[in-house]
């Protein structure tokens, strides 16, 4: 059966000061999932939000919300990001010395678990996670800032962790610089959930549904024969 491509694009591109106008802009636009960028100033060089204004937001959209959790240690936050709405909640293997753990505590929650992957990550490194995911998102920039350019080598990556999912019912994301232009190619090797940042949210809400529209469409015509 053919994995739909998903659209999900990260609210952390969004305009803050309006910010439910525009997930519910983002949902009427055709977006698949609600992508949720949670930085500390720690773990990685920014900082966005808490579970605070997760919940805000929720009552905007009922379209899943995923949460990834650029956070470190990532274990003490995971029961608020799940109260305040989280659908799936994804963390670094870095975050934390018990990664397993981890996903038993989000999987606690009721929560949809997920693995991250940057650049400089092997593959090899959800080997022994990989029973107990839902999702593997694949960082395709060095995680911190929107905005970046798409990491070419990453791709070859994507392939072996399609290989190494098989027929497991595992999502397979990528997050950063996606693009109709680098879509295809994340696409092709295998991903069908692709973040998308200021690719979506450029031109302003009267260019969303285009937006989006135009990665799905250049994503669904490059997809290899792993579907």
């Amino acid at each position: 059966m053919t994995s739909p491509i998903r659209i999900a694009p990260s609210i952390l591109s969004a305009d803050f000061a309006k910010l439910g106008e525009e997930v519910r802009a983002i949902d009427e636009a055709g977006a698949d999932w609600i992508h949720c960028d949670v930085m500390d100033g720690h773990f990685v060089p920014n900082i966005t939000f808490g579970p605070d204004v997760l919940k805000a937001i929720r009552p905007h959209t009922k379209k899943l919300f995923d949460v990834h959790l650029m956070i470190a240690p990532v274990d003490p936050y995971i029961e608020a990001f799940a109260k305040a709405g989280a659908d799936l909640i994804s963390f670094h293997v870095e975050a934390g010395p018990h990664p397993h753990r981890t996903i038993q505590a989000i999987k606690a929650q009721g929560k949809q678990a997920g693995i991250v992957l940057n650049p400089g990550t092997p593959a090899s490194a959800v080997e022994p996670l990989i029973e107990d995911l839902d999702l593997i998102l694949l960082m395709t920039v060095n995680p911190g800032f929107g905005g970046q350019s798409f990491i070419h080598s990453v791709v070859d990556k994507i392939a072996r962790i399609r290989a190494l999912i098989g027929d497991r019912p595992i999502a397979l994301e990528i997050d950063g610089g996606a693009t109709p232009e680098t879509a295809p190619l994340a696409a092709k090797a295998g991903a069908n959930v692709l973040v998308a940042g200021s690719a979506v949210f450029k031109g302003g809400p009267s260019a969303y549904a285009g937006n989006i529209a135009a990665i799905r469409k250049a994503a669904e015509a490059a997809r290899g024969e792993w579907v």
